[in-house]
């Protein structure tokens, strides 16, 4: 009897097993996938290139993407996550309002300034690639470039309504310059490896913050918590 037992508990895990190792091979797979793309396009990015890159047979991949397009999508999910963690996460960590505002912006800055994607921002290079190419990945990558844009207004509208900016400030035209800023930097560093800048977009965003501010606001931004944070 405990024979059997066993046997059926290895049988049990033997397929969770090997499904935890093919995710864990799939995820080895995509990290080295989003560095790729970032550097040399979503379109270069092929099961061919990702062999030769990791040493696996073209087979062994095909194992887990079927195609060039799912492949793509796959990184473009990936890439997402690791946004996520990279940039999201922190800055709900910190306190709602200008705060949090602040750090968001901030934290997208340290992302391609630490250069957690080996081509900088990956949805920047993402959607310059395929902001002409109609289909799902760019259908795709346009959704996300909304989440994030959308995540800045909301970050805005939470500062307005704890009083720390003014109100008639409009909070989509703030988010388009914010992110036009971040966005102006990671071109210009990825073009030029201009170091400066990220400063030049701090400054910028520090400066728009102020004139918006409310008094609260701007004795928050001057707090060393706020500088702490940020």
């Amino acid at each position: 009897m405990t024979k059997t037992y066993l046997q059926k508990a290895v049988e049990n895990e033997e397929p969770r097993g090997r499904k935890a190792q093919g995710q864990r091979t799939r995820h080895a797979i995509l990290e080295t996938a989003v560095h790729i793309a970032s550097a040399e396009g979503l379109q270069g990015l092929t099961i061919g290139r990702l062999a030769l890159e990791l040493s696996m047979s073209k087979s062994g991949l095909f194992a887990h993407f079927g195609s060039k397009e799912e492949l793509q999508i796959a990184t473009v999910e990936t890439a997402r996550s690791i946004f996520i963690n990279e940039v999201i996460k922190p800055a709900f960590a910190a306190n709602e309002g200008l705060v949090r505002l602040r750090t968001l912006c901030d934290t997208w800055l340290g992302y391609v300034q630490n250069g957690i994607f080996r081509g900088g921002c990956f949805f920047a290079a993402a959607a310059a690639e395929f902001d002409s190419r109609p289909g799902v990945v760019r259908d795709r990558i346009a959704e996300i470039m909304k989440e994030w844009l959308a995540t800045l207004q909301r970050a805005i509208m939470e500062a307005q309504n704890a009083g720390q900016l003014k109100s008639d400030v409009d909070a989509t035209q703030l988010a388009f310059e914010f992110n036009s800023l971040e966005l102006g930097a990671n071109w210009e560093y990825q073009l030029y490896g201009e170091s400066r800048s990220f400063s030049r977009a701090r400054e910028a965003i520090h400066q728009r913050l102020t004139a918006y501010a409310t008094a609260a606001g701007r004795r928050l931004l001057s707090t060393k918590e706020t500088n702490a944070k940020v």
